[in-house]
């Protein structure tokens, strides 16, 4: 999605610009218009693609104004030389032809430059002696990457650009499409019959029009070839002799067993069908279900194209909604692009902008970056001292009267802040991770005014002050370093934190694990000595305790980014996982992805990393996301947000029945969030479910949502956040709320959960609509009875049943009572006595009730 920009002042002619001079340029640029229309030979290739810029003059004027097609747009730069503004085609192109209608403000000096990967250039075009209005410009060169690189200014003020069109073609034909190649001819080709010996499968593709494959004279028949490895599909010939298809689709598979299909017809009229599809496979198939004669099926030909060649690119731009940050920028222009951002995004809590704040290493001074909705900040620096800012990095609550507790979507990591006023600000709820952060100074988890706010998640951090909860309700902290804490309210939960109190609750509701047993943190993006971008994938820490960072480098692997597939809005998933099937990891850059088949990860060790909070909406009830039962898949910064049609599941970490062993590289699930409703009505059964035995869940929030569109109990309908089916599984920092039935149920042995906070569904109709059974309500965290060993520490439940406050809930923990399943410290809380909760886990623990918000607490069960 395009980002929306504020004008942060008006359009740029500064009054020191004579009349007669006004008059002389809007004459200009009146007489020079908008470029011509694209040659019909040369496919206009950058409209609406991500542009980014090495500065822009303001808000108003962005890169992305010079690709959008709007001729009364346009991106202007910074004062100074040298400056540029690149398109990211998505795919490697032939440029023949680039266009720029440049404002008032041109280049005296520039050259058009080409690139593969974004970062190695090659000139097509250069000149010294450029002179404004439209420059159509005949060029050859191939590349992914276009960029103009302007030397010299001819005038006081930047580079200015109404529009940048560049024309050209992918792959072998137009938009892509590689018509010059049949991807099938020569390929091994099977069939559900042969009519006889002479007319067997191969014949179809044997790129011979006088030989055929004809099936017996039944229903139902197909047709396969197997292209050698997973190709984008877009176009589909079928050569038919007179016996053809009446009812017919196209099929495409990873596997050759699981299809998809992407074409479909019920009058077929034979004859040379040529379909345009959209979709990834290594198998291609033509399955018939009716015949048009009382013959079999018979094709002369089945053609099969591809786009461009096969090969996705890695690596390259990461879009427009990335913004970077450099020390050598000024802390006022810094400061208006944060400023920027932050009045888009500070209410924002169900739009579709994403954004990416990312600073170089090195030195800032003076800038307060406030924090809103979808908005990722983080260092590119090797580790957290490497990007240091003095000033600020602030979450609050203004736009909500100071109540904190719909503080969602934003994070912070891998940075230093030497805060102004010896405190930093980070007033958030769920889904707002802060990692690799140092902070020097005091750490305030309240918003301005000590409004509620309701739990949050700290990891491999440094405090150098004290962490100040004041009205969070609960928090959890792993694998840092702390200078000590002021306060907890209801429970405040640490483990493997240096300096953090002793285990206290319920008064104070400290618990501590002195160390985490197993742990890792997630992968990020850096920059290397060369400025080329890495993603750093963490070890996995076994009974860690503090930062991974203060003796030194974090232990881990570098992968470049020339490795990553980077994708963008827009972006089908056929490509997607045509992507993974090519051996590229993902990084899903900021925007939203409707998701219409389901993304595969089947490759060991495979990283789908997103920043910016990415945004999954399946389409027609299809299961975004899967992961095969393999080693270390590190999953990280994704929302998945229901679509309208039911999912049966948002993501599946191991197919049904995993039962492969993973201790040693475990998949990690890390801050990776769960939507349903709030945005749209959304529908999903179960939000993540997770067979894979020995899998980490490190940070989650799966929300069935209680304000916001679409939002009612037969509306946005969803049974449970979290199903455990495999054994070894840990979890650490779960939030699971307002789900319909059990919120959480583990089924696997020998698991670990530290930190939970649940609240119940607000909004049954009444008790009977919500029964179990006999019983009231369905618990918040269910151990199946199967269980033999399971131990958690932290574990909080509240209810609020604003519909019908009458209802009492039975109790929000159910579990096995035998001596290998353990509890310790739980509590159950009635949210100013709106409904109520009988016992905290079984039928132990008083009556969580009335309005004074007071917690049952059970130190330890059984």
């Amino acid at each position: 999605m395009s980002p929306v920009r504020l004008l942060l002042s008006p359009p740029r002619r500064p009054a020191r610009r004579t009349v007669a001079a006004l008059t002389a340029l809007l004459a200009a640029v009146a007489l020079a218009g908008p470029p011509g229309p694209a040659r019909a030979a040369d496919p206009l290739l950058s409209q609406g693609r991500p542009t980014t810029a090495s500065s822009t003059e303001n808000a108003g004027t962005p890169a992305s104004n010079a690709t959008d097609g709007n001729s009364g747009t346009r991106w202007s730069s910074a004062f100074a030389d040298p400056q540029w503004i690149q398109v990211d085609l998505g795919a490697t192109a032939t440029v023949s032809r680039v266009s720029l209608a440049w404002e008032g403000a041109y280049a005296r000096a520039y050259q058009v430059q080409t690139s593969t990967d974004g970062a190695t250039w090659t000139t097509v075009f250069s000149t010294t002696n450029g002179d404004g209005g439209t420059d159509d410009l005949t060029v050859s060169g191939t590349g992914r990457y276009v960029r103009v690189y302007g030397t010299a200014r001819a005038t006081g003020y930047g580079y200015s650009l109404w529009e940048f069109q560049v024309y050209g073609s992918t792959g072998g034909g137009s938009g892509g499409c590689d018509t010059a190649t049949n991807a099938a001819q020569g390929r091994p080709a099977t069939a559900s019959s042969t009519e006889n010996a002479g007319t067997p499968a191969g014949a179809a593709v044997d790129g011979n029009p006088g030989t055929r494959w004809a099936s017996a004279a039944a229903d139902p028949q197909w047709i396969q070839v197997d292209l050698g490895s997973v190709r984008a599909i877009c176009r589909v010939v079928l050569s038919w002799e007179a016996a053809y298809g009446r009812a017919y689709q196209i099929q495409t598979s990873t596997d050759g067993a699981t299809w998809t299909s992407v074409y479909s017809t019920t009058s077929g009229d034979g004859g040379t069908d040529t379909l345009t599809v959209n979709g990834s496979g290594r198998y291609v198939r033509v399955y018939g279900t009716a015949r048009a004669t009382g013959w079999g099926y018979s094709l002369w030909e089945f053609t099969v194209h591809t786009t461009g060649g096969g090969t996705l690119p890695g690596g390259g731009s990461l879009g427009p909604n990335v913004i970077t940050f450099d020390p050598s920028m000024s802390a006022a222009s810094i400061q208006a692009q944060l400023d920027s951002v932050f009045r888009s995004q500070e209410s924002n809590q169900f739009g579709t902008q994403r954004y990416a704040l990312m600073f170089k290493p090195g030195d800032y001074s003076g800038i307060n970056a406030q924090i809103g909705f979808y908005t990722s900040i983080m260092g590119l620096g090797r580790n957290p001292g490497d990007v240091r800012i003095h000033g600020d990095v602030t979450v609050d609550a203004g736009w909500f009267n100071g109540n904190a507790t719909q503080n969602f979507w934003r994070s912070a990591s891998n940075m230093q802040v030497f805060p102004s006023a010896g405190f930093t600000r980070w007033a958030v709820s769920q889904a707002a991770p802060f990692r690799r952060m140092d902070i020097q100074g005091d750490l305030n988890l309240a918003p301005n005014g000590y409004g509620w706010a309701s739990g949050g998640y700290i990891a491999d951090s440094r405090v150098t002050g004290v962490v100040q909860p004041y009205s969070q309700q609960q928090w959890y902290t792993r694998d840092s370093n702390v200078g000590g804490y002021l306060n907890a309210v209801w429970n405040v939960t640490n483990s493997g934190v240096v300096g953090a109190p002793a285990t206290s609750f319920p008064n104070p509701p400290y618990t501590t694990l002195a160390q985490t047993p197993v742990s890792r943190d997630v992968p990020y993006l850096y920059l290397d000595g060369s400025g080329a971008y890495q993603v750093f994938v963490p070890s996995t820490r076994t009974n860690a305790s503090g930062a991974s960072w203060l003796g030194g480098a974090t232990p881990g692997t570098s992968i470049p980014l020339s490795q990553f597939y980077v994708a963008k809005p827009g972006d089908s998933a056929a490509t997607i996982n045509a992507a993974l099937a090519q051996g590229l990891n993902l990084l899903f850059t900021p925007g939203v992805y409707a998701v219409d088949q389901t993304i595969a990860v089947n490759r060991a060790g495979a990283v789908v990393l997103g920043i910016g909070y990415p945004t999954l909406v399946p389409q027609n009830g299809v299961v975004p996301m899967t992961v095969a039962d393999v080693d270390g898949v590190r999953l990280a910064g994704l929302l998945f947000d229901a679509g309208a049609v039911n999912s049966p599941v948002l993501l599946q970490v191991g197919p049904a029945g995993s039962t492969a062993s993973h201790a040693t590289n475990p998949t990690s699930i890390q801050d990776v969030f769960f939507r349903i409703g709030g945005a749209h009505a959304g529908k999903a059964t179960t939000s993540l479910v997770v067979n894979q035995d020995d899998a980490l869940i490190d940070h989650i929030w799966a929300w069935r949502g209680d304000h916001g569109t679409g939002i009612g109990w037969t509306v946005n309908t969803a049974d449970t956040g979290l199903i455990v089916n495999g054994d070894n599984v840990t979890a650490l920092g779960l939030f699971v709320e307002h789900y319909q039935k059990y919120e959480v149920i583990w089924n696997g042995n020998n698991g670990r959960t530290i930190f939970f906070q649940n609240e119940l569904p607000y909004d049954p109709p009444n008790a009977a609509s919500w029964m179990n059974g006999s019983r009231v309500g369905y618990a918040a965290f269910k151990v199946a009875d199967t269980v033999t060993t399971f131990e958690g520490w932290g574990m909080g439940s509240y209810c609020y049943f604003n519909v019908d406050p009458t209802i009492a809930a039975y109790h929000s923990f159910e579990a096995p009572t035998r001596a290998g399943v353990r509890f310790h410290d739980l509590l159950t809380v009635s949210l100013g006595g709106n409904g109520s909760i009988t016992h905290v886990i079984n039928d132990t623990g008083g009556t969580a009730q009335g309005t004074n918000t007071v917690p049952v607490n059970v130190v330890s069960y059984p």
